[in-house]
């Protein structure tokens, strides 16, 4: 009796999983089994790393405000500043006042001048 072979589908499914895994290092871009526990690895990883990068960019323009603030003396600290840009509805968000604060110290100036009349 002859044998029937199984076809192609799980090879095709073993390749794309290959093609998900080709820039990994050892058995991990070689071996079925540990290519499907490093992609589930490097899916976790990326999910939970585009939050913490959106909260390490909010640290970064924070503290780069703070700075520009402070060595001026325009305020004596970054939460004054935001609450009077608030308190003079002012809305600018800390990227954009952040890129202002240091491609521009003289416009950050001008507005922080503002906030204070």
């Amino acid at each position: 009796m002859t044998r029937i072979k199984r076809g192609y589908i799980a090879r095709r499914r073993r390749t794309k999983i290959r093609l998900f895994a080709s820039s990994f290092r050892g058995a991990h871009s070689r071996l079925t089994r540990t290519i499907t526990q490093q992609k589930i690895r490097a899916l976790v990883s990326a999910h939970r790393d585009r939050d913490r990068q959106k909260r390490d960019f909010r640290r970064l323009w924070i503290t780069r405000i703070n700075a520009v603030s402070r060595d001026n003396k325009v305020y004596y600290s970054y939460s004054r500043l935001i609450h009077n840009l608030y308190k003079g509805q002012l809305l600018l968000n800390r990227k954009i006042l952040a890129q202002i604060a240091i491609l521009n110290r003289n416009c950050f100036y001008m507005i922080s001048n503002e906030i204070i009349k």
